[in-house]
């Protein structure tokens, strides 16, 4: 399981530096990901398994399915297939790059099955400006949280 927040930087060649922390969760997953975004704001990394999980849930949907061509579109346009190197960076994709401000200090935090990576000072804003609502705290103590 992937979890925590963890910094780390992103180079002036647009390779991000996995945390340490992480490689070993994601090591059984092999050296192949997805990077990519639904609105730019941020990075999501999928080891390539896990993105094929969310491929394969699309391939169900009617090609004609609204949402789901938005999705994809999206997450098309942000994304490219990469390759971890030996010394645990992954490239980011320049459109969702330079979109997402991703540059120098970055937070990198755990999905359980993915990986999140946010410009910092964005992130901060982000958070400031989507509490946990009382809606949420439903939805999460409905499921025993």
């Amino acid at each position: 399981m992937l979890r925590g927040n963890h910094r780390a930087t992103v180079d002036p060649k647009g390779r991000l530096k996995i945390p340490a922390v992480f490689l070993e969760d994601l090591g059984v997953y092999g050296d192949t990901f997805y990077v990519t975004s639904e609105n730019g704001d941020r990075a999501y990394i999928y080891p390539m398994q896990e993105w094929m999980k969310i491929e394969d849930k699309l391939a169900k949907l009617p090609s004609h399915n609204q949402a789901k061509q938005k999705f994809l579109t999206r997450t098309s346009y942000y994304g490219a297939v990469v390759k971890m190197d030996g010394q645990g960076r992954l490239l980011l994709p320049p459109v969702l790059r330079e979109q997402a401000e991703m540059k120098g200090e970055v937070d990198v935090m755990g999905k359980l099955n993915s990986l999140e990576v946010w410009n910092h000072t964005r992130f901060s804003e982000h958070m400031k400006g989507n509490p946990i609502t009382d809606d949420d705290w439903k939805v999460l103590n409905d499921l025993g949280i």
